[in-house]
């Protein structure tokens, strides 16, 4: 396990987008958009359809737009080696590739990561990072 590296994001912030992440990860496809019926005669079942204006994407798109440019980076970076682009002993490599590769889109990227909260949780875990240790309610 490599040692980690400076990060510019804070574990905290990838642990709460990890938390969000997990949340909007499991979401279904609409599967009746033009239903009016009342959510509590179908059992609130639309609550967990991915619905184009779902709050939890808004908020997490929100969180990750309101990162600095190095932040962003950074998560992709994590993203990227949690995924298996390669590892923690290539930090800066993959760094530098996440930098060539920013644009305005960090937040549409990486939600169109199936996994990505795993990515994510992987890519600390790289360096013996773990959100074990936050709280969703403390971040």
């Amino acid at each position: 396990m490599a040692e980690a590296p400076d990060l510019s994001i804070s574990p905290e912030k990838v642990c709460f987008i990890i938390v969000k992440a997990r949340a909007f990860e499991a979401k279904d496809v609409l599967t009746d958009p033009g239903d009016s019926s009342n959510a509590s005669d179908d059992g609130m079942r639309a609550v967990l359809e991915d619905h184009g204006d779902d709050p939890v994407r808004r908020e997490l798109v929100g969180f990750i737009r309101a990162l600095n440019e190095d932040e962003q980076v950074d998560l992709v970076a994590l993203a990227w080696i949690g995924r298996g682009d390669g590892d923690a002993d290539n930090w800066d490599e993959i760094r530098a590739e996440a930098q060539r590769a920013h644009n305005q889109r960090t937040a549409s990227y990486l939600l169109g990561e199936p996994l990505v909260a795993d990515y994510l949780e992987d890519g600390l875990a790289a360096f013996g990072l773990s959100c074990d240790e936050f709280e969703e309610g403390h971040l």
